[in-house]
């Protein structure tokens, strides 16, 4: 059984995902690292060259070779929900544990992420501020539905979330 975290950028789902899979002694993926890697190129740069399809494509092959592994712990990028396939692949050998925070929380952890400008590029093209409401509001319905679980993650410590799901887990 797979633990497969969702969510909005800057919500936890890599520091949390590394954290929970180091307590369990599981190996730990990250879908945007993974195709980065393959890639040689930052999200950005995939993006720039091919569009965001270029990238959801990538995404979609990524997930789909990881839906094959088990006993690992797994982020998935921010839009991975978008493809109702992704969501199918992660549930057939995991639990999905949506990650959440308040919008305010989230633009704070941006402002904070020094690579997040860097390797993620704007999903509408805008002020990023603006963009995080509008991208958040369209994707939340995607996120409940795919989730098994949800972790409101705005107030809590790393340690904090790793012992809620770890609870749900058991």
């Amino acid at each position: 059984m797979n633990a497969i975290f969702i969510g909005y950028r800057c919500t936890g789902k890599t520091s949390v995902g590394k954290r929970l899979a180091a307590h369990l002694g599981l190996p730990f993926y990250d879908t945007d690292v993974l195709i980065q890697e393959a890639s040689g190129q930052t999200i950005e740069q995939i993006v720039e060259t091919g569009g965001w399809p270029a990238f959801r494509a990538a995404e979609r092959r990524t997930i789909a070779q990881l839906a094959l592994q088990d006993n690992c712990v797994i982020a998935l990028g921010g839009g991975a929900v978008l493809d109702p396939d992704n969501v199918a692949a992660m549930k057939i050998r995991g639990r999905i544990f949506w990650l959440a925070a308040g919008i305010q929380t989230i633009r704070e952890r941006m402002a904070a992420d020094a690579i997040s400008d860097a390797q993620r590029p704007p999903l509408k093209g805008g002020d990023r501020n603006v963009e995080a409401a509008l991208v958040l509001e369209e994707r939340t319905p995607l996120y409940e539905a795919a989730a098994d679980f949800t972790v409101d993650t705005t107030a809590k410590s790393i340690d904090e979330i790793v012992a809620e799901i770890l609870d749900a887990l058991s």
